[in-house]
């Protein structure tokens, strides 16, 4: 693992965050990268703030070569061992990397990014058009977004949610070089505190560059 490109301010708050509770996500892989990745044919993928690493294990487990990247030790520590205990830590390359500093080199058959949203420093335009540039001919981008948080949640100032609308224009499509594939947006309710509940909307876009494979 990197441990210089990173920003001190970055990594302590993710660390923070992460060391709060022993594990803070469920395990399970993102519902909507199952849906959009079921069925492509496995070859490299670049999973962008991987988090504790259930996307990167999940890709692995059917026949995915994986680079995984977070900023947080902590959580690339879970994930590695959730890799260990699924089988597949030698399908998964995890490395620590500030992507509002740097962005991992090659180029990949998948590259995903789900809910890079974060209340500290992150270019997100800037991220998106390196993970562009990271698709290999005949690839797959795949960002998957909140529209927002829901109401009873205080947003900090600092958090973007990008439109389809930007995240297309960031990426540079439409163009001759890609196919959008999927875009949609889903509402679902999600649960707050005291039974409160209210309806979220995650935005999916889906693209193909040109090319072959």
């Amino acid at each position: 693992m990197n441990h210089e490109r990173h920003c001190p301010a970055t990594r302590a708050f993710w660390e923070d965050f992460y060391r709060r509770d022993a594990r803070v996500w469920s395990g399970e892989p993102n519902p909507l990268l199952v849906r959009e990745t079921t069925g492509l044919t496995a070859g490299t993928a670049l999973d962008l703030g991987c988090g504790e690493g259930a996307d990167a294990v999940w890709l692995a487990r059917r026949g995915w070569r994986v680079t995984a990247v977070d900023v947080s030790p902590t959580a690339l520590g879970r994930a590695a061992a959730h890799a260990a205990a699924s089988g597949v830590a030698d399908r998964v390359d995890w490395r620590q990397e500030d992507l509002s500093r740097s962005f991992p080199a090659g180029a990949y058959d998948l590259v995903s990014t789900q809910f890079l949203h974060s209340p500290v420093e992150l270019p997100t335009e800037r991220i998106l058009r390196a993970a562009a540039g990271a698709v290999a001919p005949g690839g797959v981008l795949l960002v998957v977004g909140h529209a927002g948080l829901p109401e009873w949640v205080e947003t900090d100032p600092a958090m973007r949610f990008l439109s389809p609308e930007e995240v297309l224009d960031a990426v540079g499509a439409p163009s001759p070089d890609w196919r959008v594939v999927v875009r949609d947006s889903l509402r679902r309710e999600v649960s707050g505190p005291e039974g409160r509940s209210g309806l979220r909307t995650d935005h999916v876009l889906k693209l193909r560059r040109v090319g072959d494979r």
